[in-house]
Parts: C-alpha cells; structure tokens; sequence
C-alpha cells in the first residue's frame, strides 16, 4: 500500500500561483510513476501532469503546458506540482496519484490516490 497526503491548495487571485505537495509513504517511492489530476463540480476528473519514477519524463495536459510545472524528489518521497498564472478555469480538488509502473495520464491506470487539496481561483 501507498498512502498519498497533498497539500499546498488554497485561495488565490487569477494570474497568481500555487504550489502542491503530495507526500509519499509505505512503499519505495521511487518505484511509482505520479500523476496529478483535478475534478471541479460536476465535471469528471481529469488529468493534469505525470512524471516517470526517475524524472526522465514529463507529461502534461494541454491546458496547463507552460504554465504548470511537475517535479519530484524521491529522497522526500514527495511529488510537486508549482502552479503558475493561474486562471478561474483552474478551480478544482486537485489529487495526486501513483502507479507501479511507466507514466500515464488515464486516472484507472493509477493504483493509489491521496485524498485531494482544493484549489480556488478568483477573477
């Protein structure tokens, strides 16, 4: 098992910026892909960024590309996601997610979840 514990969301002001934390425990987290996705009210969760057990490679969803930023460090046992110009259309619970695996971005491919952090932004 992998408990999963982010943190980091809050209230902000578009155009602002945020920065997520989920932290790991139970297993080795070098061995699991992360993933963070986002679900708003009445919307399905979806997928935001991924990045492989070794930060080798990154995947995004197009409509955070160049504005978000996944990174983790494996001594920490802890996954990043720094948010950045953010905008309304941002507003969601944010979960961060692991697999056992390569990187992905479908939500089923993913073994374990945190319970998410909620990320407000304000016109």
């Amino acid at each position: 098992q992998v408990q999963l514990v982010e943190s980091g969301g809050g209230l902000v002001q578009a155009g602002g910026s945020l920065r997520l934390s989920c932290v790991a425990s139970g297993r080795t987290f070098s061995n699991y892909a992360m993933g963070w996705f986002r679900q708003a009210p009445g919307k399905e969760r979806e997928f935001v960024a991924a990045i492989s057990r070794n930060d080798g490679i990154r995947y995004y969803a197009d409509s955070v590309k160049g504005r978000f930023t996944i990174s983790r460090d494996n001594a920490k046992s802890t996954v990043y996601l720094q948010m950045n110009n953010l905008k309304p259309e941002d507003t969601a619970v944010y979960y961060c997610a692991a697999r056992g695996g390569v990187t992905a971005r479908r939500s089923n491919e993913y073994d374990y979840w945190g319970q998410g952090t909620q990320v407000t932004v304000s016109s």
